[in-house]
């Protein structure tokens, strides 16, 4: 297999990340990464041989010296693989994915779920090099971040490293297809004989089409407004409120399932009533009253919830959860940081970070801080009148969280 291509990226698809996520979670030789990048990044690694088992390349180093390289990931006995060709044939959507050179991602979570783990976990990857280290080294962790970058041209690289090519998990496919076919035929007390295609083509036009899509309205309806006389244990605003932000909250599902390609829609999240309440008010055109009750209820100031609203609007729940809450991350989610900022800048324009629990500040931008959340993502925070604030949405990248402009920059440039 030819080397992948050269540059600062390794990865841009799916697999190929979950690559790098499996082997920066699994390294315990945190500068052996940052040196293998460097090596990945300069083209150092020759063309990799890709066999069941096992990785091969030439790595030179920056003198020149040339070391065979070899990364060895065990192959899935017979028992692994019926699992996850088990897996592949229940699933239509993994069925079709396969067939069209495509190894969808939710086969390795449906893998993982049985007791099959397709990525490598801590320890699955066995260096051997030339170089006479007994442990990984940068030749074998640039050849390993060399490989995200082929995942992402072809996901099979990984089935053909757990000891299956791309014609041998096809074939075994189809034949687990036919037999559940067949089994499927005789239990129901007859042959499958299906539907002729012509037959079906011939009748294409005998199905009415369906109707079209109903328009989206250009804005949400107005609920009727309260007339007579208020009652005493009922808050009309409050009401009127709750109806206005149900009417907008329908407009924005309706023009979701609308779109041409419409994503699926996640499934909510159950919120805690002091998370309800920012919520709510970070509604448009939430009445003052409304507002005063809402901060009541959550607990806060006038100027607590204007922060909080202000958080919920980057990233709702989580977001809230980085602004109020101070944690201390355990040493693996520690060590998963250290690799992720080691990774985000060249040596030479990597900022000193001074950390404080989950906060890391720049020493010479103190005013500006990463916060990371329980979930991974980095959230970028600017100090303003002795108050930190959050600054903008959450990125993988720490680089791209740490670079969010500046507000009052924004403001100028318009």
């Amino acid at each position: 297999m030819p080397p992948a291509g050269t540059g600062r990226g390794f990865a841009g698809t799916w697999w190929g990340r979950a690559w790098l996520r499996a082997l920066e979670d699994s390294a315990l030789d945190v500068e052996q990464l940052r040196q293998g990048r460097r090596l990945a990044r300069s083209g150092a690694v020759g063309a990799v041989s890709v066999r069941p088992g096992r990785l091969t390349a030439v790595v030179r180093d920056r003198d020149g010296t040339a070391h065979r390289t070899d990364v060895l990931l065990q192959e899935f006995g017979e028992a692994d693989w019926g699992r996850v060709l088990d897996l592949a044939a229940a699933e239509s959507g993994h069925i079709a994915a396969l067939l069209e050179r495509e190894v969808p991602p939710e086969l390795a979570e449906d893998a993982t779920a049985a007791g099959v783990e397709l990525l490598p976990g801590i320890g699955d990857l066995d260096p051997d090099c030339g170089c006479g280290e007994w442990d990984h080294c940068a030749h074998t962790a640039a050849l390993a971040y060399q490989v995200a970058r082929l995942l992402d041209h072809d996901p099979f690289v990984l089935l053909l490293l757990r000891g299956r090519g791309e014609r041998a998990v096809l074939d075994a496919l189809e034949r687990r297809s036919k037999a559940a076919a067949a089994a499927a035929g005789a239990e129901g007390g007859c042959a499958v004989t299906g539907v002729p295609a012509a037959q079906v083509f011939a009748a294409r036009g005998a199905v009415a089409p369906l109707p079209p899509l109903p328009r989206l309205p250009a804005t949400p309806g107005h609920p009727p407004q309260s007339e007579g006389e208020e009652e005493p244990e009922l808050d009309l605003d409050a009401v009127e409120f709750l109806a206005q932000a149900t009417a907008v909250e329908a407009h924005r599902m309706l023009a979701r399932a609308l779109s041409p390609a419409p994503a699926p829609a996640p499934a909510p999240a159950a919120l805690t009533l002091d998370q309800d309440a920012v919520r709510l008010a970070a509604a448009e055109g939430a009445p003052v009253r409304v507002r005063a009750r809402l901060a009541a209820v959550s607990g806060r100031d006038r100027a607590a919830l204007d922060l909080a609203v202000r958080a919920w609007g980057f990233g709702g729940a989580p977001a809230l959860a980085v602004l109020e809450e101070d944690w201390a991350p355990d040493r693996a989610t520690l060590g998963r940081a250290r690799a992720a900022l080691a990774a985000a800048w060249p040596d030479e324009e990597a900022p000193v970070l001074r950390r404080v629990r989950a906060r890391w500040t720049p020493t010479a931008h103190p005013d500006r801080q990463l916060r990371l959340g329980r979930e991974g993502l980095w959230w970028p925070y600017r100090k303003e009148a002795g108050r930190w604030l959050p600054a903008g949405p959450p990125a993988r990248d720490p680089a791209s969280a740490l670079a969010v402009p500046d507000p009052g920059d924004a403001a100028a440039d318009s």
